[in-house]
């Protein structure tokens, strides 16, 4: 675990999702893009999707922002895009998130800007969410039925962008701009390449299905970097790991898998951990593939003062 201390008092944190996995050259345009905020990059071939980690002040991650959705909007097609993980956009989702003692209300005015200026500069419909969004509406509902989804809808007026136009952009998509707390992306393979299997353990475990408290999960397919087999994947969100820890949402897979007559392989944690979150012996107890890394210990050891 990383030896980290707190995250400075005005530190913010971005997490750009886009619909890109598998090209290198557009992943290193991404990275460049994003410039000295940037703490870590996670590409998912399966997923056909790309987390970066971003920590900054305001303003560098206003700029980074932008010129992240340039990027994306020039290497990244949609009208060709085909991968596991829902998704509206080329950069599909941008949410803003308080670290330390930073308030949510910087993190909601930061959100709000970016939105703004997208809708401005950009001819790409934009959906705020979470915090940032008066009606508090969550990613599941703007991303419903995907991309033909959203794009019906907003067609026949079920819903509307806060920011440019009514349309969708042809290749790029929309993309959902928000502000929330921290959370962590955690996926779990199964034993087995039966996603019908995943996409079950999904339904009983998310809160919505009156499972665990704070999480979302989706089963899908994800096939061996190296190749050799195709597992089944249970892929959480935990909203709040202090109601749904690490270690609960493993030990839920792991007896909903033998229910169903197969078991687990390893876990991964798609980007960094707050913290907080973590504790001594996490990486065996879940079955990480890669150890864990903090934000805060890889804000301290990344960025260094200007």
């Amino acid at each position: 675990m990383d030896n980290d201390s707190p995250a400075p008092k005005s530190l913010l944190e971005a997490v750009p999702n886009f619909s890109e996995g598998r090209s290198r050259p557009t992943l290193g345009l991404l990275a460049e893009a994003a410039g000295r905020p940037l703490l870590d990059a996670h590409a998912d071939p399966s997923h056909h999707r790309s987390v970066l980690t971003l920590a900054g002040s305001a303003a560098q991650l206003r700029s980074s922002g932008l010129s992240l959705l340039e990027t994306a909007i020039r290497c990244i097609d949609l009208r060709r895009h085909r991968g596991e993980h829902p998704r509206i956009g080329a950069l599909d989702v941008l949410p803003i998130v308080p670290l330390g003692e930073t308030t949510m209300e910087r993190a909601v005015r930061l959100a709000i800007s970016l939105a703004e200026e997208i809708g401005v500069r950009h001819s790409i419909p934009v959906f705020l969410y979470g915090e940032a969004d008066a009606r508090r509406r969550t990613l599941p509902q703007i991303r419903q039925g995907g991309l033909p989804g959203l794009a019906g809808r907003l067609t026949r007026g079920e819903i509307r962008p806060d920011y440019g136009p009514g349309a969708l952009h042809p290749s790029a998509g929309g993309i959902a701009v928000g502000a929330r707390q921290p959370l962590i992306a955690f996926n779990v393979n199964l034993d087995t390449s039966r996603v019908g299997i995943a996409r079950a353990i999904a339904g009983r475990m998310r809160t919505s299905g009156g499972g665990l408290p704070a999480l979302r999960a989706i089963g899908v397919r994800q096939d061996d970097p190296a190749g050799r087999r195709v597992h089944a994947q249970v892929s959480m969100n935990l909203l709040d790991w202090r109601r749904t820890s690490l270690a609960d949402a493993f030990r839920r897979v792991l007896v909903e898998a033998g229910a169903a007559g197969t078991g687990v392989v390893h876990s991964e944690i798609v980007g960094l951990v707050p913290r907080a979150a973590t504790w001594p012996g996490m990486e065996m107890e879940i079955a990480l593939r890669e150890p864990a890394r903090t934000i805060e210990g890889v804000y301290q050891s990344v960025v260094k003062p200007a």
